[in-house]
Formats: C-alpha cells, structure tokens, sequence
C-alpha cells in the first residue's frame, strides 16, 4: 500500500517592481501555490492571515520599502449602510443577479475589455486578451463563481460582473467590473453592498475585499463601509481613522522574510 505524504506549501518572493498604488514606492509579493486536495483548505486559512488568491496561486504584499497594502473585510454583523450607500442599492434595485459556475464568456470579456479601457487604460491588465481573461476566471482550484448582475431595460444586458470565492467564514471578492460611463449608479459599491448581502444570506461573517493601500486614492473607497476591519502584523483590527497609518509607509515598517513566513499558520497536515 502506497502512502502519500502532505508537503508543506513552498513560499517565493517575486522581483521588485514599481509599485502600482504609491508613487515612487516597489512592490514584491510573497506567494505559494495553490493545488490539490487541500487547496480549499490552503486558502481558507490563508485568506485568514491576509493572502489573496490569483488563479492558482496564493500571495500577500512583503515590501521592502513599507507595509501599507492591508487585506481588509467587512464584518457582515457590523455593518450598517449609510445614506449615500441605501440611495446606490435603490438606484440599482432593478439589476437582477445570477450566480455562474467559472466558465469565461464572450459577453463578458467584452465587458471586461470596456471596463479596462475606460478606467485602467495603463493598468497591468490592459492587454488581457480572451485566453487571459478565461485562465483569470477557469483556473481555480477552490469554490468560486461568478455573480452576474443584468437589466433587461438596459440596450446591454450585463452590467456587472464579479468574480467571488466562497470561503469557509466569508466571500472573497477576486475582482469585479461593470458597465463604464455610469458613474452616477456607482456600480461598484453596488457589487460590494450585494455581496454583504450574499455573505448574509449564506450565514458567512465576512467580506473580504482585497487590499486597502492608505494615501492611495485607488484604494481609498474600501474604508467607506461599516464595518472594516484590516489585517497588520498583529492580525485583525477596525480599521479605525485612516490619519493612523503612518507608520505603516515608514521604510522600518517590515519584517525579514524568513519571519514572515516563520509566523505563517498552515492547516493541519501541511505544516
């Protein structure tokens, strides 16, 4: 009888490049890979301590320079819209959404490739073709959909389009994108208030979000939601005022590699 022994995930950085949030900072990202049985496992408890998910890897800022990229969450049961946010839900009552398993389609790439153009021109998605597009939404080894959100009034059906993965305490928002030139329906909050409501009905306590990068005027919106929560060194707090970060865009901010990954708790089995 043949045993097959679990082996521990192998952690890599990647090269520095310029940073795509801070002007004049560099990036470099810690990350595994994410395969297997126990890949729903991996990413459950990663995704705890920080880590997002990209096609099958997993990865987490781990810059020289600061510690500023934060992954942040909302706490479903500590969240409470505000005015500006119940006028969003009410200006998109009439979208419909629809969940899908990950399978690419044209539709939406087109979608895709509008949204890109129109707001990330210069982005490092830019040049996405078809193939890319579908390797970004096929090529997961966990729980993962796409929630569709369509108006059968609109002269284009889909409006927006979010990819998610369904965590064992949460939905994770991978990315998202919607119609461009509708400004006015901020479609974007729209996505993020409908997946608290996902999160709610599923009985999860959170929505991850993807990074908060303080002074990056990108990142600046996920701090506008009830309930966020972002993960430092000492691992999930309220997000609190955003004036209290200074600290972390101070280059002695981060810790040597070999203790980041030393403090990096793995399942049972793949330590």
């Amino acid at each position: 009888m043949r045993h097959t022994l679990p082996i521990a995930p192998q952690f890599y950085v990647t090269s520095p490049q310029p940073c795509p949030y801070l002007d004049g900072r560099v990036e470099r990202k810690l990350f595994t890979a994410l395969q297997g049985e126990t890949a729903a496992k991996l990413n459950d408890s990663l995704s705890k301590q920080g880590f997002r998910r990209s096609q099958n890897v997993l990865y987490r800022p781990s810059c020289t320079d600061c510690s500023a990229c934060m992954s942040a969450r909302i706490k479903v049961a500590d969240f409470t819209p505000s005015k500006s946010q119940k006028r969003v839900l009410k200006r998109n009552a009439h979208l419909s959404r629809r969940a899908r398993s990950p399978w690419a389609t044209e539709e939406q790439y087109n979608l895709f490739r509008d949204y890109l153009d129109s707001r990330h021109a210069a982005g490092g998605m830019a040049d996405m073709d078809m193939f890319e597009f579908a390797a970004m939404v096929e090529e997961t080894p966990i729980r993962t959909r796409l929630i569709e959100y369509t108006s059968a009034s609109a002269a284009t059906e889909l409006q927006a389009v979010g990819l998610t993965d369904i965590l064992n305490d949460g939905v994770s928002m991978v990315y998202s994108f919607f119609q461009p030139g509708l400004d006015k329906d901020s479609l974007g909050t729209f996505i993020i208030l409908d997946h608290i409501a996902i999160a709610r009905d599923l009985g999860l306590p959170y929505v991850y979000l993807g990074y908060w990068v303080p002074g990056s005027s990108k990142m600046g919106y996920k701090a506008n939601f009830a309930g966020v929560e972002v993960h430092c060194k000492d691992g999930w707090a309220p997000i609190g005022s955003v004036d209290d970060y200074d600290d972390a865009l101070h280059p002695l901010s981060t810790d040597p590699i070999a203790e980041q990954v030393a403090r990096i708790s793995l399942p049972d089995g793949q330590r």
